[in-house]
C-alpha cells in the first residue's frame, strides 16, 4: 500500500484507520473524511498474430528492460480494455491490431495488479519498435526467447497460447501468478 499524507479534496493530512462500515485499513482525511482508496492496477495486452507467428517486444525501460514482452501496458482512464491492448501494441511495436477477444485474466495480488490478455491479428504486418521497445520480431514457438521472457505472467500466457494452438480451441482462462521464490 502507498503511503499518503495529504488529502487531494482538501490538502488536510491524512491517518491510516478503518472507516466506518469497513473492514480493512484505508487512508481517511482526519478533516473532511474523504477515503482515498487504492485498488490494483489493471495491465491490458495483446498477443499480436500474424500467420503462425506472434509479434513480440524487447523492452527498452525498465522493469526488465532488454527483455522480451507482449505488448502490454497499464490501461488508462476513459479507454476499455480492448481499447488499451490495441494502444500498446501500437504504442511499443508501432502495430495496428484487430482484437479477436479476451485470452486470459492473471491475478498477481502480490504486485497489485491484474493482467487482461487479448488475442489479436496484425492488420497488415506492419511492426517497428515504439519509444518504449529496444526491438520487435516475430517469432514461431520454436523460436520463442523463453529464457529472455520478461515476466511469470507472459511465459503462463505464451505457454498456454501454444499449447491452445495445438488443440485448435482458444478459450478464455483464469489464473494467478505467485510471486518467484528464490
Amino acid at each position: 500500500m502507498l503511503t499518503i499524507n495529504y488529502c487531494t479534496q482538501c490538502g488536510e493530512l491524512v491517518e491510516l484507520r478503518v472507516p466506518s462500515g469497513d473492514n480493512l485499513p484505508r487512508h481517511v482525511c482526519a478533516s473532511c473524511e474523504f477515503i482515498h482508496y487504492q485498488n490494483p492496477k489493471i495491465v491490458a495486452g495483446c498477443i499480436p498474430e500474424w500467420g503462425d507467428r506472434i509479434l513480440l517486444c524487447k523492452r527498452a525501460i525498465e522493469p526488465r528492460s532488454g527483455l522480451w514482452t507482449i505488448p502490454a501496458g497499464f490501461m488508462e482512464n476513459l479507454e476499455t480494455v480492448e481499447q488499451a491492448a490495441a494502444r500498446e501494441t501500437d504504442e511499443e511495436a508501432c502495430a495496428k491490431v484487430i482484437i479477436d477477444g479476451l485470452y486470459g485474466v492473471y491475478n498477481i495480488p502480490h504486485i497489485s495488479q491484474v493482467y487482461m490478455v487479448f488475442r489479436g491479428q496484425l492488420v497488415d504486418g506492419k511492426f517497428s519498435p515504439g519509444p518504449e521497445s529496444l526491438e520487435t520480431r516475430l517469432y514461431s514457438e520454436e523460436e520463442i526467447p523463453w529464457e529472455e521472457l520478461a515476466f511469470p505472467v507472459i511465459v503462463n500466457s505464451l505457454k498456454r497460447y501454444f499449447n491452445d494452438r495445438r488443440r485448435g480451441v482458444f478459450e478464455p482462462h483464469i489464473d494467478i501468478i505467485k510471486p518467484l521464490r528464490g
